[in-house]
């Protein structure tokens, strides 16, 4: 899916959830009309990363991992009950002068949410037939 959006910094997005399967992985793509070191400045900063994603819906302020320039991870909690938790990671990438690729993945990693996987080998206990 692929949309323009006339907001301030932004010439172009797109939103594509992984579709194999039940997923829980989302995935978005943007390029800015910024430097990479403003958009690296804006997610990596905490005091200005906290005018568009707010401290109370980070589980830690502090990032997870961290490739100085090029990556951040955050792990997110939901305010709001059930609070449920995910890893946020955002990717930058120079594409041109004054140009920056944005690529942002949210994944839900809350346990209560993601089905083990089944067993191949029909796990099930054995029934007997009644008579």
């Amino acid at each position: 899916m692929s949309d323009r959006k006339s907001s301030k910094g932004a010439n172009r997005n797109s939103a594509k959830p992984v579709k194999s399967g039940p997923s829980h992985r989302l995935e978005f793509e943007y390029r800015l009309d910024a430097p990479c070191d403003k958009v690296w400045r804006a997610i990596s900063i905490a005091e200005i990363r906290e005018s568009w994603l707010p401290g109370t819906n980070l589980r830690d302020a502090k990032p997870i991992k961290e490739i100085s320039g090029k990556e951040v991870t955050y792990q997110m909690r939901d305010p709001q009950p059930p609070h449920l938790e995910s890893i946020v990671t955002f990717h930058i990438a120079q594409t041109g002068e004054n140009m920056t690729h944005l690529r942002i993945i949210h994944e839900l990693t809350d346990a209560r949410c993601i089905t083990p996987p089944i067993p191949a080998n029909s796990n099930t206990p054995t029934m007997m037939c009644a008579a």
